[in-house]
This record gives C-alpha cells, structure tokens and sequence, in this order.
C-alpha cells in the first residue's frame, strides 16, 4: 500500500503539470531510434541500455519510458535482460511498454520492479485485459496509443491500422480506476505524456 501511494504520487503530481518522459527504445538489447517504425531502419544510440538510463537520472529526469520494440512485434517480452538491468542500475521510476498482451505478463513485469506497464495492441484488440489490470494494479497501468495524424491509431506497433475506439468516460478520482493515456505523434519527436484520470467500465 505504500509502494502505491508513492507511485501515485508520482504518476497523479497534485499541480497539473506536463511531465517530459525521456525514453528508450530497445531492439537486440541496444538504444535505438526507428525511422517511421520500420524495424529495417533503425539507428543504434547507445550499446548498454542501462548506462543510458544511468544517465538519464543523472541528468535530473524523474521517470523513464522504456519500449521493447522486438516485444511490440513478437507480441511477447524480447528484451527482458536489457530491461531488468535498467532497473537494477537506476533509482527512478521506470514504465514499460512492448509485447505485454496479458495479465501474466502485467502481473511479472511489476514484480520485476516495473513502476507502471504501457497495453498498446491488446488495449484495442482486448478491452477487457486493460480493464482487468487496472482494477487490479492501481496506478500502475497505462494505456499507450500511436497516432498519425487525425487517422486511428496504429496496432501492432505501426505495422496495421486499428479502427477500433476506446470508449470515452467521465473523469474519476477512484484510485482504484485511474489509469494513464500515453499518445505519439509520428512526427518524428519523441512523445509528450499528459497525466490523465478516466474511469474503466
């Protein structure tokens, strides 16, 4: 119980403020940058994933965004050592998205040390996982959606066009039904993060 309230804290900050997350995106267990999400065409930043992330922190960010972009197309985890020596280097909070499409996969993650899980594909395929996890694990669950545009948001990691919605819901202070919408613009920046509170029906 208190581990959740600190991540609520730091997740849902009392003044509504924009949080920049610096993020990490990880294939074959390196930093990469992938130009408009083509696995082909990617750039490698950084050999050792945790000594980026070491650096981050000491650069005075307060939370980290992490993808395992070979998860987001395995549909399962693929870099999990790269991520675990992350969280085993750095103090901050760490969220993770890619290849997670089931609450035992959720469930490993956060034991793991994992601060808070991103659903991509199986939020648009599986409204009912999404549902299921935050109601579970409080807090600790966000749904991450990649736009292009005024077009709906890709699935499968920007390989397919979803057209599927989320169903709007009124606003909710229930800490037993917060959760977090993460969106990207494929204008090639990195994403911005705004904290938000919706209710799961």
């Amino acid at each position: 119980q208190v581990r959740e309230r600190e991540l609520q804290h730091f997740w849902y900050p009392k003044d509504p403020i924009m949080i920049l997350f610096p993020a990490i995106d990880l294939k074959n267990g390196q930093c990469v940058r992938l130009e408009q999400g083509d696995m082909a065409r990617a750039t490698v930043f950084n050999l050792d994933p945790a000594a980026q992330a070491q650096s981050f922190e000491d650069q005075g960010f307060e939370y980290l965004h992490v993808v395992d972009l070979d998860g987001a197309f395995a549909g399962k985890p693929v870099n999990a050592q790269a991520v675990e020596a992350m969280l085993t280097r750095v103090k901050f909070p760490v969220q993770l998205g890619g290849g997670i499409r089931d609450l035992a996969t959720i469930e490993a993650w956060l034991s793991k040390g994992i601060a808070r899980v991103i659903i991509g594909t199986a939020a648009v395929r599986d409204p009912e996982l999404v549902k299921q996890a935050a109601r579970k694990f409080p807090g600790r669950v966000a749904v991450g959606l990649d736009a292009a545009g005024r077009r709906p948001p890709p699935s499968r990691h920007w390989r397919s066009r979803s057209v599927s919605r989320m169903p709007a819901s009124p606003p909710s202070s229930s800490p037993t039904s917060r959760g977090m919408v993460c969106s990207r613009a494929s204008t090639g920046t990195r994403p911005s993060r705004w904290p938000m509170r919706f209710r799961f029906r």
